[in-house]
């Protein structure tokens, strides 16, 4: 499926925390496929406007994969609870910043129906320097799937569905 910006943006929900941090970010939960270089590249934009003062932007883009603990995954469906998910990601958001110099933070997660190959999560942060934002990166998607309120449910090609139990380590 071919998604525009502008469809995006029309079914998107968006969380905006940008408002009580020290840094910039946003989050934005969504139902629909969606192209993770343009959301960047367009909250870049927005944000950071003329900005001189970062130097690095890292990245992380998960995608959906059609296995699972040795099964073939037709699909998953991704819960979650708005309140409960807003507050832990800005808590994560928070907890990174304490420990990295990070100027600006997008986060983007699917929820509902996905399917293999899909972008299910996006990660972005800019600093000044590449460790803070390499390190800042990894450690918020490392703590989003460990601490982020999603729940999964996979439909299997045997015709079963199952929860999922946990995340797979950070291999």
């Amino acid at each position: 499926m071919m998604v525009t910006r502008s469809h995006f943006f029309l079914q998107s929900l968006v969380v905006d925390m940008s408002g009580n941090s020290k840094n910039s970010r946003k989050i934005l939960i969504v139902e629909e496929s969606f192209d993770p270089l343009w959301l960047q590249a367009d909250y870049q934009a927005e944000s950071m406007g003329d900005k001189t003062d970062y130097g690095a932007t890292a990245n992380f883009v998960g995608t959906m994969r059609d296995f699972n603990e040795g099964d073939d995954v037709l699909s998953m469906t991704l819960e979650h609870y708005p309140a409960m998910t807003k507050k832990q990601l800005n808590e994560i958001v928070d907890q990174a910043c304490e420990k990295w110099p990070i100027q600006n933070t997008l986060i983007v997660h699917r929820v509902g129906e996905i399917f293999p190959a899909e972008s299910m999560v996006l990660v972005a942060v800019w600093s000044a320097h590449r460790n803070a934002a390499f390190d800042g990166c990894r450690y918020i998607m490392e703590a989003l799937k460990h601490q982020a309120p999603f729940w999964k449910k996979e439909a299997l090609t045997a015709g079963d569905t199952r929860w999922v139990a946990e995340n797979t380590k950070g291999e």
